[in-house]
């Protein structure tokens, strides 16, 4: 069974949009829940993304990333 941290990082690695590198996330610390914030860092932490508040993704936060969003398409298919 997964976690409620392991949800976080996964919810927060389906957030980003895979088509632009260009891309990143910003979660603010005043506006997020602190799940999230703590979720953001430890990602980074991970080197999955370039900052510990989100950034841009790191070539395993990519992988990480297209599994992730790969495995949702896969289980909302009807």
């Amino acid at each position: 069974m997964l976690k409620p941290e392991e949800i976080a990082e996964i919810n927060l690695l389906n957030q980003f949009n895979l088509a632009s590198s260009l891309e990143g996330l910003k979660i603010h610390q005043h506006e997020a829940s602190a799940d999230v914030v703590a979720a953001a860092g430890r990602l980074h932490e991970r080197g999955l993304t370039t900052l510990p508040d989100g950034g841009y993704l790191t070539s395993l936060g990519l992988d990480a990333a297209a599994h992730s969003q790969a495995l949702l398409t896969i289980l909302r298919a009807e």
